[in-house]
């Protein structure tokens, strides 16, 4: 199953059941790309717990290598943007990257979960952009300009629940209709339940808060007026565009 956070014609926050380009909601229908609706981030998370280097194939595209442990960041919610938003990006930076990345939904409020019930504590996975300010990035140790920048976390357009999302699911990136990323989950180098594991072991999950997993190789810098496509397998795409002033 997959559904939608959207605001329907009424201004009224709903929840609905996609299938097939279409969201479902009592006995009204919408076109996902309809101007009759606003499409919202899938969850309303009270924070974005990232994960740096989780490929070996992009630790290796900046001369890195793997982490012994997860690398933990945190987003806030101001970084969150949806889809076929229109995200204005940091002015005066050199590069800023797109990174395609899986994100996990947390269902319920978790702390100290062990690998083997990691799942459980699941409700559904969607797609992530880790906008990255490359900048300032690699001026600081808390990445709060580099990574925490408003609208710096795209998110969307669909919540899937677990069984749709392959075990090998390909995550990809194109801008402007070119393919920059294409990797796989089964690349990740920490898995999701161990990732809810290790991140458990220091702070609380609340529902709706979202892991993003970690990205593929193939980053690389944007451009004013860049439109953006972050795909995962069994979730669908997220667009979104960039406005740099």
């Amino acid at each position: 199953m997959k559904y939608v956070r959207f605001r329907d014609p009424a201004g009224a926050v709903r929840r609905g059941e996609y299938e097939n380009g279409t969201v479902h909601f009592a006995n009204e229908s919408y076109s996902l790309e309809s101007d009759e609706i606003d499409v919202l981030p899938p969850s309303e998370p009270s924070k974005i717990v990232c994960i740096g280097k989780n490929y070996a194939d992009h630790a290796a595209e900046f001369d890195s290598e793997l982490p012994d442990r997860p690398m933990l960041f945190l987003k806030p919610p101001n970084a969150l943007a949806a889809h076929g938003d229109t995200v204005t990006l940091p002015a005066g930076k050199e590069r800023i990257d797109h990174e395609a990345e899986l994100g996990v939904a947390i269902g319920e409020q978790c702390r100290h979960v062990p690998e083997t019930d990691a799942m459980d504590v699941v409700e559904g996975f969607t797609c992530v952009n880790d906008l990255s300010n490359r900048d300032d990035q690699n001026r600081e140790q808390n990445w709060i300009r580099g990574k925490a920048f408003d609208g710096a976390a795209p998110m969307g357009p669909v919540l899937a629940t677990p069984d749709e999302v392959p075990a090998d699911a390909a995550v990809r990136t194109r801008v402007n209709g070119e393919t920059r990323q294409d990797g796989s989950r089964e690349q990740l180098a920490f898995s999701i339940p161990e990732l809810i594991a290790e991140i458990t072991t220091y702070l609380t999950l609340e529902p709706g808060d979202v892991i993003a997993t970690g990205t593929p190789e193939g980053v690389g810098p944007l451009a004013d007026g860049d439109e953006i496509e972050i795909e995962v397998e069994g979730v669908g795409t997220l667009e979104h565009s960039v406005r740099i002033p």
